[in-house]
């Protein structure tokens, strides 16, 4: 019944916009064009950032870098140590990588050391997914955190530098910590999934690799951190506040890929135009989700319901941040998806943000932890983690659900002490 009745994000965020505004009152010119500024307005300052950022996640992943960085992180640990090397895997890997790159790259890897050690899958794999849902939900470039930090007007610098902060104990608690009680569930991961690991000789070398991979994190860091420590050097930050455009630091570091993962290590021109192609591709469908949820927001705004909803919102005996974290869980739990619950939310929460004062940074972290909570059967990467570790729907549930779930707990948790700290 699901699949007869599903529809594309895009459609549904264009459908709603309408009925949204037609039911508001809007004529209906008003209302084509809110539809149409409301996308122009988000792609304009979005579209350069999530592109570059899937090309170059998609050049970690094709050159071999992502399977070089496991592969020492691997090395370092040891088995003792296995679930944090795991957990360490999935945050460097899961900056550059969108989502579902990441799992797909990084669990047949999980399944290789399981079975090389005789190891409990979920013991495991658990950590590492922990850390690619934080780095997806928290962490610009990824496209949810990204939209968010434009639509709000945040700083992605210092939204950042506040997620990396939040990011640490909420991998923690959700990866390492929770898989030690989950020892007894039995899975047997289909053969199928454990990949085929490239010779260590076609690997580009550990520190080409490190350093690529965490280029843009280190660049945003360094613009962001440098002026607070040097506010008189005006002409260095006026260099920095360009280098640390979002996509300024993008395009620097994927022209690094291009030529220390890309030709330096044998590859073409073409082929490495190829990996760009494909991962335009890959993005597309996140990039009509992203406009779709542009277009409602501008119609919200433009029938005046946003700033109605805004004024109820006041009366509730909420923070703000945990408005925000409240509204993001609902409407995750009601629909699935993680990106489009936060940027539903966004289009929600705008102008109660804006007549509240809150540190739009900490309220980007928020509607980011919330939509990740509770992920169940109406989310794709629910199906993909049950089938890739051949896990009953019960085992699914207090092993992923459980984590995603204290992933978005602890995580607003963090939020708002950052915010007691900070203000």
């Amino acid at each position: 019944m699901r699949s007869r009745f599903s529809i594309h994000p895009f459609i549904g965020f264009l459908v709603v916009a309408v009925l949204v505004g037609a039911i508001a009152g809007l004529p209906a010119r008003t209302i084509v064009g809110s539809v149409e500024k409301g996308i122009g307005d988000l792609m304009a300052s979005l579209m350069i950032l999530l592109v570059l950022g899937a090309m170059f996640g998609k050049i970690v992943a094709e050159t071999g870098a992502a399977q070089r960085i496991a592969d020492v992180m691997m090395q370092v640990a040891g088995t003792r140590h296995i679930q944090w090397a795991m957990a360490a895997i999935g945050f460097i890997i899961g900056i550059p990588l969108f989502y579902g790159v990441g799992f797909v790259l990084l669990v047949p890897l999980v399944f290789s050391v399981c079975y090389t050690y005789k190891l409990p899958p979920v013991f495991v794999g658990l950590p590492m997914l922990a850390a690619l849902s934080v780095t997806h939900g928290f962490l610009p470039p990824h496209p949810s955190p990204s939209a968010l930090v434009v639509q709000f007007g945040a700083s992605m610098g210092l939204t950042l530098v506040y997620g990396l902060i939040v990011a640490i104990p909420s991998i923690i608690i959700a990866g390492p910590l929770l898989s030690r009680f989950l020892k007894d569930i039995q899975a047997e991961p289909l053969q199928a999934f454990v990949a085929r690991q490239r010779p260590a000789e076609e690997l580009p070398g550990t520190f080409v690799s490190l350093f690529t991979a965490m280029l843009p994190i280190l660049m945003l860091m360094v613009t962001t951190l440098v002026p607070f420590v040097l506010p008189n050097a005006t002409g260095l930050n006026k260099l920095l506040a360009f280098l640390g455009a979002p996509s300024i630091v993008l395009l620097i570091a994927l022209l690094a890929a291009f030529l220390f993962l890309g030709l330096r290590q044998g590859f073409s021109p073409a082929e490495i135009t190829g990996f760009c192609g494909a991962a335009a591709k890959d993005i597309s469908p996140v990039l009509l989700i992203v406009a779709g949820s542009g277009a409602l927001k501008q119609v919200l705004m433009e029938s005046g319901l946003s700033n109605q909803v805004a004024q109820q919102l006041q009366d509730l005996p909420l923070h703000p941040l945990v408005l925000g974290w409240l509204i993001a869980a609902i409407i995750r739990v009601l629909i699935g998806s993680a990106t489009v619950a936060g940027l539903t939310t966004a289009g929600i929460i705008l102008p109660y943000l804006q007549q509240s004062g809150v540190d739009p940074n900490l309220m980007v972290l928020s509607i980011g932890a919330g939509s990740l909570t509770f992920s169940h059967v109406n989310d794709s990467g629910f199906w993909m983690y049950k089938e890739y570790f051949n896990l009953s729907i019960r085992d699914t549930l207090r092993s992923w659900t459980m984590m995603e779930t204290l992933v978005s707990i602890v995580g607003l948790a963090g939020v708002l002490l950052l915010n007691l700290l900070l203000h």
